[in-house]
């Protein structure tokens, strides 16, 4: 038996998993929210209560760094320890895995029913691969190739500085330099807070008249991205559908430089929870490709290289089960 954890700042999700002949088998799932609890821990202890089956691994996928078996999660107040966890699930094999490390495990064992392909000119090859996964934050991964099986390597780089392509960007960052300070990373407009984010900007500047309707929706709601993208998708509102346009092209251009960075020959995999909530806007207009190929001299390349969208939201925990089913061999 298999313990599994997608562990953000919004939620945590912990699965058990049994390894059969098969392959992975889910037995049961549940869903926390993240900020009800003081730790990762308690969560554990809370889900294993009633666990009467002894595990024999662990794998959690975390939203931040993993520097010697700890992590302090971006956007939570936790520092999670595999040895502290070791205590609270019994067992000795217990791992902490970056979050899109865990989702880059995931996504290689999706099937091709759960992909929805961005790139009509897209030619399969063989490669490195590029993952990125925009939700509560922006995460980004490489999976190496080594000529035989993929390795993920995790990285910070949804931290890294948005860099604007165009005059209403360059406005964009001078307004999110208002709001956060000197530096603006890409997790500032590639996240759900940035959709609200990008709405607001557009908004200030007069893009497009503001419906009283949206504007009704959002003075009362907890969540602005979500009815900003319901407002843009079912409502057909202007100013929520250009914002998440321009969303799409940003996210696009930054899947494009990781693509560079990583020389992703394979494709780019984007998970995360937002992708597939927008999946119209990313594919009207081609505004996430027209971002993607956006490059200059190196166009041509990023035109061919497959730019697919995971349908599966929960490749994290799969992943994570991956990597504890590999502890045990």
């Amino acid at each position: 038996m298999l313990l599994a954890g997608d562990v953000g700042g919004t939620k945590t999700i912990l699965a058990q998993y049994e390894k059969t002949t098969d392959g992975l088998e889910r037995v049961r799932e549940r869903l926390f929210p993240s900020a009800d609890y003081a730790s990762l821990d308690e969560v554990v202890a809370e889900f294993l209560s009633d666990q009467s089956v002894p595990l024999e691994a662990a794998c959690f996928g975390v939203a931040g760094p993993v520097f010697d078996g700890a992590s302090r999660i971006t956007n939570l107040p936790w520092l999670i320890e595999e040895r502290s966890l070791t205590v609270t699930t019994g067992v000795q094999r217990v791992k902490l895995l970056n979050d899109l490390q865990a989702m880059s495990l995931g996504l290689l064992r999706l099937g091709p029913e759960e992909w929805l392909e961005l790139n009509p000119n897209a030619e399969p090859a063989t490669g490195n691969r590029a993952v990125l996964a925009a939700g509560t934050g922006l995460g980004e991964a490489i999976l190496y190739w080594d000529g035989m099986n993929y390795h993920p390597i995790a990285t910070e780089g949804g931290h890294s500085d948005f860099a604007p392509n165009d005059e209403l960007e360059d406005g964009l960052l001078a307004y999110l330099r208002r709001q956060f300070g000197g530096h603006v990373s890409c997790e500032r407009i590639l996240s759900g807070a940035g959709i609200a984010q990008v709405y607001a900007y557009l908004r200030e500047i007069g893009h497009e008249p503001e419906s009283p309707a949206l504007a009704r929706a959002l003075a009362t709601s907890d969540d602005p991205a979500r009815e900003i993208s319901q407002h843009a998708q079912a409502c057909q509102d202007p100013l929520a559908r250009a914002a998440l346009h321009r969303f799409a092209r940003i996210y696009g251009a930054e899947a494009g430089n990781l693509a560079l960075k990583s020389l992703a020959r394979g494709g780019v995999l984007i998970g995360g929870g937002i992708a597939p909530k927008i999946l119209n806007a990313l594919v009207e207009n081609h505004a996430f490709m027209e971002g993607f190929c956006a490059k200059g001299r190196f166009a041509d390349f990023l035109r061919h290289i497959p730019v697919r969208v995971a349908l599966n939201p929960n490749t994290a925990l799969l992943g994570a089960a991956d990597y504890a089913a590999r502890c045990l061999l």
